[in-house]
């Protein structure tokens, strides 16, 4: 046991403790934890005792964070299960899988690679103003001493991006074509231009006079121009010189030291099921072979002769996508806005938390994703954000906007997200949770209920929903291949081409990123077909009796879980539900 969390258990411990004062003194200690490890969001969450710190990625830091993961694992190893309540073997089970994974971890190479075509330290970093608040000038103070320090980041990442090197443990040359402009993309000659500066662009606070905010710029200049841009040009130095001439020149991580295991724990952790790649890539098979007979059901009454020639028609068509980033940006806004009239119709239960709509930041949107969501936070006055990826329009097309808004937004990534912000549950799983197949599976459930909403009323928009299942059937299938079954970049694109309506420069951006973050794209459709599976179940169980408002409200209820706790937390509901008197209230969604 470190000396904190003992002094942290001692100080708290009355004369006669039982099982559960324990258990809640470790939960409320590792708690303080995680606040201190993420002092950045810690901020976000209205806890400002670390407002003058950024992550620590030294070696003694890591290593230390290991070892006060094996302190709490075992201290709440040695509290019996049953000696809890419901609630708390519920957050006893999910505290022991988040540490048992930080531990199993730490014992891969690949624990050293800390950036995908997805993301990297530098990204986030750039992005570091759209999560903090920006009130007073104690918040501008601390911002500022923040970026000040990223060259010590940046050189920490980079001593463990070169130790990776070392080890073999390195990106392939497939997937990093273009990669270095996500590093490029943020240094800026004038600093009035750099990410780092768009807090000073937004109106002044009131409580901050004239010359304070005049200093408070030139600050930010100075910092953005003599510390960040040389960080970020030593990064974009070591990337050409000493990373990019040893990247791998295979595509699968196992043929990594010890790359089959560190695969096969990726997929436990994003699935959370115990299943195998070679059990998961079977599940993908059937999917596909599903939906490809619905999307030539849907090309048939569209009268095209074939799946293939619909498909080759929404990908060449001139008409279907946007002349410019407003075009896109306003469609998407729209259609969002449309949603809104059938929320209260499908969840009893709404959140407070409002979401926006921005472009992906133009260095990172050439390789990245489609779109995707970031969270906001309720305590420091943060709304979510629907980013939207308005490079290449081309390969934009309007069809999408449906199923891809019901996923980032709402239904999907927001309202979940949004709703869990403002949950009475454990702290640690209201703030630090995010299980990829619930979280992922809730929002490609979400796309789903598109068909409720009467959105998918033309065969295009119909085939865009059954091209994004397919696209995560797909996933499956393509990202078991590569890393299975030794599969090239090559072979997965024309899988998904052969199968999917996604335009190339999608394809693309979606392969590089299953080879360069192994696991996470299983996530998706396994939770999907978690979910479809329960409501069918209380469907069957229930009758007419069955409340989609209710069962949507159960599902959400406790926040992003493994499966295996939110198909008990259903089983829990159902028997609820079919013990309440015909003419009584609903039941309230058990919470654990």
């Amino acid at each position: 046991m470190t000396f904190l969390a003992a002094a942290l258990l001692a100080s708290a411990a009355p004369a006669y403790a039982t099982p559960a004062d324990d258990f809640h003194r470790i939960m409320d200690a590792h708690y303080q934890w995680l606040l201190r490890e993420n002092p950045t969001q810690a901020t976000a969450l209205g806890v400002r005792d670390y407002d003058d710190r950024i992550d620590d990625l030294s070696p003694e830091a890591r290593a230390a964070h290991v070892r006060q993961a094996r302190t709490f694992r075992d201290q709440i190893q040695a509290i019996p299960a049953d000696a809890l309540s419901p609630t708390d073997r519920v957050n006893r089970a999910i505290l022991l899988r988040m540490l048992g994974e930080t531990i199993e971890e730490s014992g891969f190479g690949q624990r050293d690679m800390l950036f995908t075509t997805y993301y990297g330290w530098h990204q986030g970093f750039a992005g570091l103003a759209t999560g903090l608040p920006f009130r007073d000038r104690h918040d501008y103070e601390s911002y500022l001493t923040r970026i000040a320090q990223y060259p010590r980041l940046n050189d920490q990442a980079l001593a463990i991006t070169a130790n990776a090197v070392r080890g073999g443990f390195v990106l392939p040359c497939s997937v990093l074509g273009g990669y270095e402009r996500t590093i490029s993309g943020v240094i800026e000659s004038d600093p009035t231009k750099s990410h780092f500066y768009e807090p000073f662009t937004r109106p002044k606070p009131s409580t901050i006079g004239d010359a304070d905010w005049a200093a408070l710029q030139a600050r930010a200049r100075q910092i953005i121009t003599e510390v960040i841009n040389p960080a970020y040009r030593k990064h974009l130095d070591f990337y050409t010189r000493d990373y990019l001439p040893h990247c791998a020149r295979v595509d699968s991580v196992s043929a990594q030291p010890n790359g089959a295991a560190w695969y096969a724990l990726q997929v436990r952790e994003h699935t959370t099921t115990d299943l195998t790649p070679q059990q998961i890539h079977q599940i993908g098979l059937d999917e596909v072979a599903r939906i490809r007979s619905e999307m030539d059901r849907v090309a048939r009454e569209a009268g095209y002769p074939s799946r293939e020639a619909f498909i080759e028609h929404l990908r060449t068509d001139p008409s279907y996508y946007p002349t410019s980033a407003e075009q896109l940006m306003a469609a998407s806004a729209l259609f969002n806005k449309q949603v809104d009239a059938w929320l209260p119709r499908l969840f009893g239960r709404l959140p407070r938390l409002t979401f926006t709509i921005r472009e992906i930041p133009a260095e990172t949107a050439e390789g990245t994703t489609t779109a995707y969501y970031g969270s906001g936070s309720p305590e420091a006055g943060i709304s979510g954000t629907y980013y939207v990826n308005t490079s290449h329009l081309d390969q934009r097309p309007l069809w999408e906007i449906p199923a891809l808004s019901l996923h980032e937004s709402v239904p999907g990534h927001h309202l979940q997200i949004a709703l869990q912000q403002e949950m009475d549950i454990a702290p640690f799983r209201r703030n630090f949770t995010g299980f990829t197949a619930f979280t992922e599976g809730w929002a490609l459930y979400a796309e789903s209920l598109g068909e409720e909403m009467g959105v998918y009323n033309t065969p295009e928009r119909r085939m865009g929903e059954l091209s994004y299942q397919m696209w995560r059937a797909c996933r499956l299938v393509v990202d078991t291949g590569i890393h299975a079954y030794g599969w090239d970049k090559a072979r997965a694109i024309q899988y998904m081409r052969d199968n999917t309506a996604l335009t190339d420069r999608n394809i693309e951006s979606e392969v590089n990123r299953y080879i360069s973050w192994p696991g996470q794209a299983l996530g998706y459709m396994i939770g999907r077909l978690k979910i479809i599976e329960l409501r069918h179940r209380a469907e069957q169980a229930l009758g007419p009796r069955f409340d989609e408002r209710r069962f949507h409200d159960a599902v959400l209820a406790n926040g992003s879980v493994p499966l295996d706790v939110l198909e008990a937390q259903i089983n829990e509901w159902i028997a609820a539900e079919q013990a309440r008197p015909a003419d009584a209230a609903p039941s309230q969604p058990p919470r654990t």
